[in-house]
């Protein structure tokens, strides 16, 4: 498993790596904020300094939920019950005190991830239906071997419903699960993620909408020219 440290102490970055690294985890990190939003992609989950020297560590939380669903857990110098509340609303999973020490860091990550893994009912990291491909890991998605650019969300969209291909999901449950809203109403949203999803892979037939109820997966036709690169933001 991949963890990202966010981390704004070099000498702390490098604690956290080698005691990730001596739990059997791979792991990485970097200072700044600009710099970590450039690179988070790829990890399984993120812990993350709300200190950061060059912007706000909440809004690098923010803009990392925004873009998808990556576990993070804050660190803040202060057991501060502001800064956990700030942390949480912006979309962390945890926040605990730097204090706290690496010990209870790590079982903080293994009780993170039990929840994640219990929400998503063990779904496969590599998903193969038909001619598609899709890495969960990676958050890629390949078409007959090539490369399809999608959006973070239009990733998750298509994930969540190649999880359960031969199942209805409802608009509703999309709404929550993608976009951690409940209102059902908003469906326009869901629409327009769609439609682009079946432009650029090519097929209208790739996502079959159930009128009243929802989307299930469909088999698309597979285009003799795919274009695109590796899934984008």
């Amino acid at each position: 498993m991949q963890i990202f440290v966010i981390e704004s102490s070099p000498s702390t970055a490098e604690r956290l790596v080698t005691a990730l690294r001596r739990q059997g985890y791979a792991a990485r990190s970097a200072r700044l904020g600009h710099e970590a939003l450039r690179s988070y992609q790829g990890a399984d989950l993120i812990l993350l300094d709300l200190g950061l020297p060059d912007m706000d560590g909440v809004e690098v939380c923010r803009s990392i939920r925004a873009a998808g669903r990556t576990p993070i857990i804050c660190l803040n110098d202060q057991d501060n019950a502001l800064d956990r509340v700030l942390a949480l609303q912006a979309g962390a999973d945890d926040c605990v005190a730097r204090s706290c020490g690496e010990r209870e860091i790590l079982a903080r990550i293994e009780a993170v991830m039990r929840r994640i893994v219990g929400r998503e009912g063990g779904r496969p990291q590599v998903i193969s239906w038909s001619a598609l491909r899709i890495d969960n890991r990676a958050r890629e998605v390949h078409l007959s071997d090539r490369a399809v650019k999608v959006t973070s969300k239009e990733f998750d969209l298509l994930y969540t419903l190649a999880a359960s291909p031969e199942t209805v999901v409802s608009r509703k449950e999309l709404m929550a699960t993608i976009w951690n809203d409940h209102w059902a109403g908003a469906s326009r949203t869901i629409d327009i993620h769609v439609s682009s999803l079946r432009t650029k892979l090519g097929s209208p037939d790739w996502i079959i909408t159930i009128r009243g109820v929802g989307y299930r997966m469909g088999y698309g036709r597979v285009p003799s020219e795919s274009a695109g690169v590796a899934v984008g933001s």
